[in-house]
């Protein structure tokens, strides 16, 4: 039995010899093939980025870019389906948040080539989603540099909303990478702004000479339980989170 151990040992401690020589004999052929496949990803990845924020793949560029290795960046995908037999609304509010995000960090002095942000249509990749055992869209997903997505890597996009504003955070949490969100200036408020003090101005100058109705006690009560009621619907935190009008059953694909 010792003989026998012994014996199995010696082999064993050959093959590890082999295997090493073997191994230092292919590692540096192996290193630089490596080395210049991974700067062709980036530098057409770099190059796309752009002409756009965010890049459209299909399934032969999800599996090169994003699943295959050799990677040192990290990639953010947003799963939708935003062809309009799709009927997805949820999908297309997504996508302008998501690419208010993208162009944030593109037009940044802190661009690199350690993020990048995609997307995958249905319609152009469904491969990808079989793949993924995906049933439902939106979805927002971080592919790291090295290993496997987890679990913190799918957004959770029912709870915490798709507002620009909470992707980045998220981005900032899996990647280390802090996005200052710049929103395109929205001047509708502004105008409806506006429009309403020139409302209650024309109307105080037709009533100037009857101005009782300002100390109407009912009115004023009136005016403070619409507030009420409407912080207590959720209105505000609506407003803060950004959470989508309605979102798809995952078994029966109900709305």
């Amino acid at each position: 039995f010792h003989l026998e151990s012994r014996g199995i040992w010696r082999v064993q401690r050959q093959n590890t010899g082999t295997n090493h020589l073997i191994l230092s004999l292919n590692v540096p052929h192996a290193c630089p093939q490596l080395q210049n496949l991974l700067a062709e990803k980036v530098e057409q990845l770099m190059e796309w980025s752009s002409r756009r924020s965010v890049i459209r793949m299909n399934g032969d560029k999800f599996r090169r870019f994003v699943k295959a290795p050799p990677r040192n960046y990290s990639v953010v995908v947003m799963f939708t389906a935003l062809q309009p037999q799709r009927q997805c609304s949820v999908c297309r509010q997504a996508n302008e948040e998501y690419q208010v995000l993208a162009n944030s960090w593109r037009y940044s002095s802190a661009f690199s080539n350690k993020l990048f942000f995609t997307i995958v249509d249905y319609d152009e990749g469904a491969d990808v989603f079989q793949q993924l055992n995906m049933n439902s869209a939106p979805t927002f997903m971080h592919f790291p540099p090295k290993g496997k997505p987890k679990r913190a890597d799918t957004f959770d996009l029912q709870r915490i909303g798709f507002a620009a504003e909470q992707l980045a955070k998220w981005i900032a949490d899996r990647t280390d990478v802090h996005i200052r969100v710049f929103r395109p200036p929205n001047y509708s408020g502004t105008i409806a702004l506006a429009l309403l003090v020139s409302l209650v101005g024309g109307l105080l100058y037709l009533r100037r000479n009857n101005l009782e109705f300002i100390y109407n006690k009912t009115g004023w009560a009136m005016a403070a339980l619409c507030v009420v009621f409407a912080m207590t619907s959720g209105q505000m935190w609506n407003h803060i989170r950004g959470p989508p009008y309605a979102h798809k059953n995952p078994q029966n694909g109900q709305v």
